[in-house]
């Protein structure tokens, strides 16, 4: 046997040792490894640092694409040609003129309807007005302004119908607005009839003393019944006393029943 040989196959002194191989990971470690790094990245943890550099980043990435846009705009303006920049203008003034024509038509609108309003308003003003007047003229509503009050005294029962409706024709003529005698309104129709001592307005009797209440300017009123041979010197001839005063509120507000004509209609459309 050669002695030089090493039967056991050993390792010379100092030689280094062969390494075991390393056992192959499973698939199960494999899959495990996979699910711990996605939920390592997702969802995405940002800090409110982070958060805040994301929103600047994007607010300055689109305010350089809209500065890149408008630059590209006035460069297509710089390079366009004299025709199409007049044209271009030409057409911004139209559509300048347009809007200014639109605008003065809407002024124009606004200012028709509020005349229209106006005038309605004042015609309607003017309406209530006329229905007034005519109110008082016939009756059928109240009466307030200067005036006199006409007391007449008739203790010897000789005053006659005829005797006051002189009184009232006087007092229109002055210039009277309202009249009511002993608490009935005189109107245009109004009628005195009785005998003396017993007189009746309208149908209806009345008593001394009789008591004018009207409406009127009391500067004219008074005169015309303390005229040489007017109303006041023939009552007085009578025996009647006759008082005149006048008044800066006289107050008219004896009514009559507002009356439908029966034949008479507006000639207005």
């Amino acid at each position: 046997m050669n002695h030089d040989e090493n039967p056991r196959n050993e390792q010379p002194e100092g030689a280094a040792s062969p390494v075991p191989d390393a056992p192959a990971p499973s698939p199960a470690a494999e899959v495990s490894g996979r699910q711990r790094l996605k939920a390592g990245l997702w969802p995405p943890r940002l800090s409110r640092a982070q958060l805040i550099v994301a929103v600047l980043l994007f607010g300055l990435g689109l305010g350089l694409a809209i500065q890149v846009r408008s630059t590209s705009d006035d460069s297509a303006l710089r390079g366009a040609r004299q025709e199409d920049l007049v044209r271009i203008l030409d057409e911004v003034d139209d559509r300048t003129q347009r809007l200014e024509d639109e605008k003065q038509r809407l002024d124009d609108q606004r200012t028709e309807l509020e005349n229209s309003s106006d005038q309605a308003e004042e015609a309607r003003k003017q309406t209530l007005e006329k229905e007034r007047q005519l109110g008082i003229l016939a009756g059928t509503v109240a009466a307030q302004g200067p005036g006199i009050t006409l007391t007449i005294t008739d203790p010897s029962g000789a005053v006659a119908p005829d005797m006051l409706l002189d009184a009232i024709q006087e007092l229109r003529a002055a210039g009277a607005e309202a009249i009511q005698v002993n608490g009935v309104r005189v109107v245009a129709n109004t009628y005195f009839s009785g005998d003396a001592g017993s007189v009746e307005v309208d149908g209806k009797k009345i008593e001394a003393p009789y008591e004018f209440t009207v409406i009127g300017k009391p500067q004219d009123l008074e005169p015309a019944l303390n005229i040489p041979g007017g109303v006041v010197q023939t009552l007085e001839k009578e025996q009647a006393t006759v008082l005149v005063e006048r008044s800066d509120d006289i107050v008219v507000d004896a009514l009559r029943p507002a009356q439908r004509p029966d034949y008479a209609r507006s000639s207005s459309p």
